[in-house]
């Protein structure tokens, strides 16, 4: 009888993406043997999962109310780990190293004290009971994970190769050029690999071509490199680029954690499609550093198969476990609007609002404002056809690099015939070379400069339809043309354009202003209550300047302008069916007063915002004007709102501590001159008030971290498109998250040393050589 030995089937594993919750993780035994010495370093290269920030529930054992305490991890850095799962404590070294026989798998893989968690120690002497003496299975594995992680040391060509210091030194020198060329590359958002990169290839690719053009101006570097270095060791593979950046990425985010620590968080999420049409979640975090200072941290893009809100909520808890995050220190959430992320029953707001209801959601400032501005103003029939007619235009100019290059030599020749006339002046900066601007609906301002530009280039645009509905080679195009010509020469579409040009011009810095990363909501909200007033006056005395200017524009380029007193006739209207108004009052009423009425409705529907209890109760810690919006009832009201942070206890030393506080406030030539909550954090810090008053310092921590805008995980996904391209389509999903990271947080990339990188990277698997 024939016997047959089935072969396990061998599965691939992702080693930057393994479970992150000690609770959550398979046995290491279950990973094939060829595996396993790679996922204990992938772990123990990250450490244990040790989420300090994390509300640990509590548990009653007999009358006592018990729960974890964060200072053991500083009494246990190297191996203690927290399963937020199973509220369960686990420890790293027996997890890795663990004999197979005494693995209790029913405890999900890993090592716990007990079975049931938390219910037989609670004490700090049954966590040095398990670590035991010098013999101890824990310290057996302890030993083990050392060994793993010094195997060069122990490896018979590291053995050899440790005899000859030079042989080090060279190594060094090698792998400091190679992560200098790879730091290069990362910075300037360059591809690394080339399509040939053998010896005989022309170009071998930008880390190959880098790494050569440094050997060659550097003697040091050449003769240790190419040709001089060992055949299989010469740190140009694929693998040795990518390892390295992942080194790198790694360190930035190490440094960006550590300067996190048990910070509250507020979390900026979005999603997009990168260039090989995947979906793509972006995700940054905003707090409160020690320094009282507000940052906005990107920590990752990772990928969604499906964007529903259960997907995407799970991807987010992933990726903030993955850094020993906890969901349950979240205090703000910052979206752009999509259903999916701000629904209110289903989405991702949503399911994050159930876990914790402390994390307030705030929807982008910026993003309410554009839309408020360009989507309701299109429900206007008139700015809805200056826009369809201006996408048109823009379309039918920039149909090809002919009608391109005719419309930037025409502007050309203009500008130098009024410089030569004496008409506009000349200088640096000034007159530059430009062209028609594109209006997009997810890129913010892209409605303004199209029509700015527009207005611009007007005279060229005309000229260059006026070609194309001479010389067109199809019917259509010359139709076309012609029928934009008539639109751009009449007083509607002048009348319109410049009016939409000043309602989007008044908010145009204030877009801008809203999305600094150090913006409080306070100043936020009186940035948006600016440009309401900004149009009330526009509204009230803006009709006449907006009539005169036109009128001027109009009579440049003879484009007849309506008697205002004479009667209305609507285009496509019999004069039976036409309402009895004049000029004056069609362009005035339902265009100028009709079209701001909008905006200012809008406005105050969509940043209604601004006067729920959460935002009313944060405008009192503003201290403009000696603290003038100071209101003892509503902050403590603010602080009720934080039931996990504030007690009974603390709500009743809150009341004594607001009154010292503002007695103190306003007695203090340093505090009295602010003028934003992010300036009064900053200040306490440095006077070390927040020490004196720790309550009140929580409630403008919590103020600060409420989100203003997503411009950071606006701006990763611009990054996204400059690192992965067309090019670069095929590049994996770990690849492209290492790539960004460093690239978008350059500043804290650049306090990375070449030291800390290339010690992470030889611990990432055994080399050849020690450094």
């Amino acid at each position: 009888m024939e016997r047959f030995l089935k072969r396990k089937e061998r599965v691939e594993i992702d080693i930057d993406n393994l479970p992150a919750d000690p609770g959550l993780r398979p046995s290491i035994w279950s990973y094939d043997v060829n595996d396993r010495d790679g996922v204990r370093r992938a772990y123990l290269l990250k450490g244990p999962h040790q989420p300090k920030n994390h509300q640990f529930p509590q548990t009653t054992i007999g009358n006592i109310a018990r729960r974890f305490n964060s200072k053991w991890f500083e009494d246990f850095p190297d191996w203690m780990e927290y399963s937020i799962q199973k509220d369960a404590v686990f420890c790293l070294y027996c997890y890795l190293f663990k004999p197979q026989e005494q693995v209790n798998t029913s405890k999900g893989g890993g090592d716990t004290f007990v079975g049931e968690g938390f219910k037989n120690w609670k004490r700090k002497e049954k966590l040095l009971s398990h670590v035991g003496d010098h013999n101890s299975v824990h310290n057996k594995a302890r030993h083990k994970c050392e060994a793993l992680m010094k195997h060069q040391e122990h490896s018979i060509s590291a053995l050899w190769s440790s005899k000859e210091e030079k042989q080090k030194k060279e190594y060094r020198t090698m792998l400091t050029a190679a992560v200098d060329c790879v730091r290069f590359l990362i910075r300037q958002g360059l591809s690394f690999r080339g399509h040939d990169e053998s010896s005989s290839s022309n170009n071998q690719g930008n880390y190959v071509e880098l790494f050569q053009f440094l050997a060659n101006h550097n003697e040091e570097v050449k003769n240790v490199t190419f040709e001089n270095a060992n055949a299989k060791l010469k740190l140009i593979a694929p693998k040795v680029q990518r390892e390295i950046c992942a080194s790198i990425a790694a360190e930035t985010l190490a440094v960006i954690m550590n300067d996190i620590g048990d910070s509250y968080l507020t979390i900026l999420v979005d999603e997009s499609r990168d260039v090989s049409t995947k979906e793509q979640l972006a995700i940054a975090v905003r707090y409160v550093d020690k320094l009282g200072q507000v940052i906005e941290r990107f920590i990752g893009v990772t990928h969604v198969t499906s964007t529903n809100a259960i997907t995407l909520k799970a991807a987010v808890e992933a990726l903030l476990a993955k850094h020993s995050l906890s969901l349950h220190r979240i205090r703000g959430q910052g979206y752009d609007g999509a259903s999916n992320m701000r629904g209110e029953f289903n989405g991702l707001k949503a399911l994050i609002l159930k876990d914790n209801p402390q994390a307030f959601y705030i929807h982008c400032f910026a993003h309410q404002l554009q839309l408020c501005l360009v989507a309701v103003a299109k429900n206007h029939w008139q700015v809805k056809h200056l826009f369809e007619m201006t996408s048109r235009i823009v379309n039918t100019v920039g149909a090809s690099c002919k009608r391109n290059d005719t419309l930037k030599n025409i502007q050309r020749e203009k500008i130098l015939f009024h410089l030569s006339s004496g008409e506009l002046d000349a200088g640096r900066g000034l007159n530059q070379e430009t062209n028609l601007h594109r209006a997009g609906d997810t890129r913010w301002n892209s409605h303004f400069q199209t029509l700015i530009s527009l207005t611009k280039m007007y005279a060229s645009v005309l000229e260059v339809l006026e070609i194309v509905k001479e010389d067109g080679i199809h019917d259509q195009q010359s139709v076309e043309a012609g029928v934009l010509i008539n639109a751009m020469e009449s007083f509607n579409f002048v009348l319109t354009l410049h009016l939409m040009i000043d309602i989007l011009g008044i908010t145009n810095e204030l877009s801008q202003a809203l999305q600094r990363k150090d913006q409080d909501i306070i100043n936020a909200m009186k940035l948006v209550q600016v440009s309401k007033q900004r149009l009330q006056m526009m509204r009230e005395s803006g009709w006449v300047p907006l009539l005169e200017e036109v009128s001027r524009f109009c009579n440049v380029f003879e484009i007849e302008v309506p008697n205002m007193d004479s009667k209305f006739k609507a285009r496509g209207r019999s004069v039976r069916k036409c309402e009895d108004i004049t000029n004056f009052h069609h362009y005035q009423v339902d265009l100028f007063y009709t079209v701001i009425d909008m905006q200012l409705q809008e406005l105050n529907n969509r940043f209604s915002e601004s006067s729920t209890e959460l935002l009313l109760c944060v405008t009192c810690l503003n201290p403009s004007n000696m603290f003038s919006a100071y209101d003892k009832g509503k902050l403590i009201r603010l602080a009720e709102l934080y039931p996990a942070d504030f007690s009974m206890i603390d709500l009743v030393s809150l009341e004594h501590q607001l009154s010292t506080y503002i007695i103190d406030m306003r007695t203090s030539e340093e505090f009295t001159s602010l003028t934003s909550i992010a300036a009064l954090a900053k200040q306490m810090v440095k006077d070390k008030k927040n020490v004196v008053y720790p309550l009140v310092y929580k409630l403008i921590v919590f103020a600060l971290t409420l989100p203003v805008a997503t411009a950071t995980v606006e701006r990763a996904f611009s990054a996204m498109k400059i690192i992965k391209h067309r090019l670069r389509s095929k590049m994996g999903d770990a690849w492209l998250n290492d790539c960004l990271v460093p690239y978008i947080e350059k500043e804290v990339f650049d306090s990375v040393s070449n030291e800390v990188i290339m010690q992470h990277y030889q611990k990432m698997q055994s080399r050849m050589q020690s450094l």
